[in-house]
């Protein structure tokens, strides 16, 4: 522990003894709105405890090449990335001997920490820790020209360290520093300077010499604009060294520049020279100081920063201002767009109108005066210099340089002479009164080539002629119900912008030449804003569709179709390079003149334009910033100034801010399924992972909030992702293999990182997902698949077995009935005929008569025999219907019928409910039956209408056949056939063979039915519902050949 540790002082007073830093020299610019601004013109942020910056008092800032800003204090080292600080922990087996008090970064990128107790250095592997340096306190750190890393330490003795190889060697010059050694300084000739409790030391080169300061507590070393040596003593201002003494260092208060600030108010802790000259200060009690042009000006605890107290102050890489204190961290950088205040020079700080004069002033109007910028000087108009009311309005010069002003009391002109003397602080030039002018609020003011001055005002159109009133015409002469916004002279006539109607109208002696609107492609809504150019061209600003150009009496509208970020304009402006500048909802747009011109040339060309948002200074306002005009103006230099809402603004487009650097990105860690993962190259994740967090970051530390990002995962991703503002990727349920993280970043001025950073990893497989597992799980699949078909062959030869085996007993059964019918029936009648034909061959010598009429009947047997054959014949026919479809098939068969029979009965084929597939022995036996039946129909019953019914049920299949024939004899139904016939008995028998039912109803006169009907289980065939998951379909029964 240090000898100061050990005495036990207050953090507050320690960072009160120790804090200073760099001092620089002043811009030499003389303008009141200069590019060097004052403090309270830079972009401001802080972040304290209430921001989760728990860092205790902020005794240093570094940056090493990476782009983490470090920050040493009381509570620690930090790694800040510009949103969060992040505790920075050293490698397992080493720690920092203390909490750290200075920071630098060396040419070779190493960190190098001095700490209450010793000095260490971090390489990005390895922490060194520097022996000789033990036991003091390092109050400052310094690398010199040539390499070497010089240390300043608190004792006593103060000594002076210098690193060389590795090795460090300390110097207590024989006492001669005393107590300690506060900061070390290398001026533009190679001098190394070091102030110490005893005075200051020029060290190096040659023998070190001492300045002695009796009585003076010396502070932090810089250099002043100019290369001299500049030192901060406490309690007594700035000094520099002149010879073997001290000389003040003298600064101007930024309010009361004719002032010098006392020495004893310049309470200096810390110093910074910044690289565009400009000298910070951080003081002790009094905040922080900027100082420009030797003019010095605060920014405090009021204004929003963390403490009063400073205890380091540092420049980036971006040229950000950092700022420590007992309380937190201060970031300051300047942004593009500069805003006037009070603190500038202004009267009042709501402005209303800005005009840009011919030499070269410029003029703000205010809520309390009128305020001119002029060859670096500031003047203020009011009441006392000639106008009407200090709440001034719209602004107008004429073709005589007249500047002409409209109040909220009315209308005023600045008089000649301009160049009168007067008193010391009040302009010399005084307004005149106007009067005779109608109304209080002019809205725009122009004129004419004729020297006509009109003005805009609630009651109409007014008109004066050398300074005097002519007339008013009413906004109803032009059909208009309000008042116009702006008004523009051209040729003779004047363009009017209306607010509340809307539109763009071009009048001349008091009529209307023409009007442009919606329906003409003026862009909707209120038109804000009109701005004639040198070729007649009149460009209109609208409040929802964008920039509207008037040319040739034809109109085009640049809007967010054609590459505007938005269609909200508020005004347009041109600058001295053609860029077109916009005031829109979005932002300030700029437009280059090509760009423009190129779409110009082609309306369907999109132009590609720079934004400047609210981070660059540009309040975003949905409605025009201003009632009155003009509201924006190029002065002579250049400069754009502007009004933006109740701000007055200047942009110098020659002189934007512009960051080059790209921003370094990096990739910080993986999380998967909530546990954290060293990034480095080849990490391999465990199988199965669910949930998966790259967490990645820019170090672009001006506006870190506003950075895009584009990443892609290689092996997931096809396109780029673009963000802003969000920091980590997630993926869920990654498939194990091989991936590749990339991730690109731009900064606030969109300039890309195009390497980025990438982090490759891979994800192992699950045993269920490796390849070993998919070809076992392939062939057991395969495996399966044979052994499922072999099953299912088995199963269809059976069914195809038991199928055919059906079929051939019902054939068999068939054809032993056929042939016992022929062995009972036909046979028997041809033994019978042939026992006759004998007998008549043998009564034919003898008897002719009786041989004659024996044979007559055996003719007439013959043709009964012949008949009964036929019937045979034709039960041995195969029913089989095409595509199994039992209805056709009976259709055939009627027509056969009705070809055979001549003159035949009407039939009628019928089927009922949702058609099912049949067996084919059912199908073949029904088709039989139903066939037998409409054979008798035709040939016996004398039918004229014959009606087939097949009816599918879900428990029976039924086959009907009605004709109103002449019916069958009751003896014959209840004997069941006719003597010599056997249709009736071959169809029960059938029916009978399958398990079904026949019935016959009829009655002499009446008609016949026959009615088949067998169960449900033997008529239909199964056929899957659907198909599963095996991939071979079932085949239907009915698809499967028979003999």
């Amino acid at each position: 522990m240090s000898r100061l540790q050990g005495h036990r002082f207050p953090p507050l007073i320690l960072c009160l003894l120790l804090a200073w830093a760099w001092l620089l020299g002043a811009p030499s610019a003389a303008r009141a709105a200069d590019a060097a601004p004052q403090i309270s013109q830079y972009a401001h942020t802080s972040w304290t405890a209430r921001d989760g910056a728990q860092l205790g008092l902020v005794f240093a800032f570094a940056q090493t090449h990476d782009g983490y800003l470090w920050v040493g204090g009381s509570y620690g080292l930090f790694r800040f990335d510009g949103l969060r600080f992040v505790p920075w922990q050293p490698p397992k087996g080493s720690s920092l001997p203390s909490n750290p008090y200075a920071l630098l970064v060396s040419r070779d990128g190493t960190l190098w920490i001095g700490t209450f107790n010793g000095l260490v250095s971090w390489n990005g592997s390895r922490l060194t820790r520097y022996p000789e340096t033990d036991g003091g306190l390092v109050t400052s750190l310094l690398e010199d020209s040539e390499g070497t890393v010089w240390a300043g330490l608190l004792g006593p003795p103060g000594r002076l360290c210098a690193v060389r190889g590795g090795q460090a060697r300390c110097d207590d010059a024989q006492g001669g520093f005393g107590t300690f050694v506060w900061s070390l300084a290398q001026d533009r000739s190679g001098d190394l300077w070091a102030s110490a409790d005893s005075g200051l030391w020029r060290w190096r080169p040659g023998t070190p010499q001492r300045i002695e300061a009796p009585g003076q507590r010396l502070g932090d070393l810089t250099e002043t604009a100019d290369g001299q040596l500049l030192v901060g003593v406490r309690g007594a201002g700035l000094k520099r060294p002149a010879g073997d003494r001290l000389d003040p260092y003298p600064l101007r208060s930024a309010t009361r520049p004719a002032e010098l600030l006392p020495d004893r108010q310049i309470l200096a802790n810390k110093l910074l020279r910044a690289r565009d000259g400009g000298l910070w200060i951080g003081t002790d009690g009094l905040g922080l100081l900027h100082v420009r042009e030797d003019q010095a000006s605060a920014f405090t605890r009021s204004d929003g920063l963390s403490g009063n107290i400073a205890c380091s102050l540092f420049e980036d890489r971006e040229g950000n201002i950092w700022y420590g204190s007992d309380k937190g961290v201060d970031r300051f950088r300047k942004l593009p767009v500069t805003t006037l205040s009070k603190a500038q020079g202004l009267p009042n700080e709501a402005t209303r109108s800005v005009l840009a004069s011919r030499d070269g002033s410029v003029w703000v109007a205010t809520d309390d005066g009128l305020a001119r910028w002029k060859d670096g000087a500031i003047a203020v108009y009011k009441e006392a210099q000639g106008l009407p009311d200090a709440r001034v309005h719209s602004l107008y010069e004429d073709h005589d340089g007249r500047l002409w002003a409209s109040t909220a009391a009315g209308l005023a002109s600045l008089a000649p002479p301009r160049g009168a003397r007067a008193a010391p602080g009040q302009p010399a030039e005084r307004f005149v009164r106007v009067d005779g002018v109608p109304g209080r609020e002019i809205y725009s003011i122009t004129g004419d080539d004729a020297g006509n001055l009109w003005l805009s005002g609630n009651e109409g159109l007014i008109r004066l002629h050398q300074g005097r009133f002519v007339e008013s015409l009413p906004w109803s002469a032009f059909g208009r119900r309000q008042q116009a916004k702006v008004i523009v002279a051209d040729r003779g006539g004047l363009w009017l912008s209306f607010w509340q109607d809307g539109g763009v109208m071009r009048v001349k002696d008091g009529k209307v030449l023409a009007t442009y609107t919606a329906a003409e492609g003026l862009g909707a809504g209120h038109v804000a804003g009109l701005r004639l150019a040198a070729d007649g061209t009149v460009w209109a600003a609208t409040e929802d569709g964008g920039l509207s150009r008037i040319k040739d009496g034809r109109v085009a509208t640049l809007g967010v179709g054609q590459g505007l970020p938005c269609n909200t304009i508020h005004w347009s402006v041109v600058d001295d390079d053609g860029a077109l500048w916009l005031y829109t909802a979005c932002g300030l747009i700029r437009i280059l003149g090509e760009d423009l011109a190129a779409w110009e040339a082609d309306p369907a060309h999109r132009v590609a334009p720079k934004t400047w948002g609210a981070a660059d200074g540009v309040p975003l306002l949905a409605l025009t910033p201003a009632y009155f005009n003009p509201p924006v103006a190029k002065a002579g230099d250049g400069r754009l100034w502007m009004v933006s809402g109740a701000d007055a603004q200047v942009l110098d487009p020659a002189r934007l801010p512009f960051n080059p650097l790209p921003p370094p990105v990096h990739i910080e860690s993986l999380v998967a399924d909530h546990t954290a993962y060293a990034v480095a190259p080849g990490l391999r994740l465990p199988p199965q992972v669910r949930d998966m967090t790259i967490q990645f970051t820019a170090l672009s530390l001006v506006d870190p909030k506003n950075t895009r990002f584009r990443y892609r995962l290689d092996g997931h991703d096809t396109d780029w992702q673009e963000v802003v503002d969000r920091r980590q990727a997630s993926y869920t349920n990654l498939p194990p293999g091989a991936y590749r993280f990339q991730v690109k970043a731009a900064n606030n001025s969109g300039i890309w990182n195009e390497d980025g950073a990438q982090l490759a990893f891979s994800i192992e497989p699950a045993f269920h997902q490796t390849t070993w597992f998919r070809v076992l799980t392939g062939l057991l699949l395969v495996l399966l698949v044979v052994s499922v078909f072999q099953v299912r062959m088995r199963m269809r030869m059976r069914r195809l077995r038991l199928q055919l085996e059906a079929t051939v007993e019902a054939r068999v059964a068939e054809r032993t009935r056929i042939a016992r019918d022929l062995h009972d029936t036909l046979l028997q009648r041809f033994n019978g005929l042939l026992l006759q034909f004998q007998a008549a061959c043998n009564l034919l010598p003898d008897r002719p008569r009786e041989s004659r009429q024996v044979l007559a009947v055996a003719i007439d047997q013959v043709a009964e025999a012949i008949t009964e054959g036929r019937d045979a014949v034709q039960g041995l026919r195969t029913a089989a219907a095409p595509a199994n479809d039992l209805a056709q098939a009976l259709r055939a068969t009627a027509q056969a019928l009705a070809r055979e029979h001549g003159p035949a009965p009407a039939t009628q084929v019928e089927v009922q409910g949702p058609p099912r597939p049949l067996s084919p022995v059912v199908r073949d036996e029904a088709f039989l039956i139903a066939g037998e039946a409409m054979r008798n129909a035709f040939h016996h019953a004398e039918a004229t209408q014959v009606e087939v019914e097949i009816r599918h049920d879900p428990r029976q299949l039924r086959v009907r056949v009605r004709d109103d024939g002449r019916g069958i004899a009751p003896t014959v139904l209840q004997a069941g056939r006719k003597e010599g016939h056997f249709g009736l008995s071959g169809m029960r028998e059938r029916a009978e063979l399958l398990g079904g039912r026949l019935t016959v109803r009829s009655g002499v006169g009446a008609g016949t039915e026959v009615e088949f009907s067998v169960p449900a289980a033997r008529a239909y065939s199964p056929v899957a519902s659907a198909r599963s998951w095996f991939p071979f379909k079932k085949r239907p029964p009915w698809e499967i050949p028979h003999d």
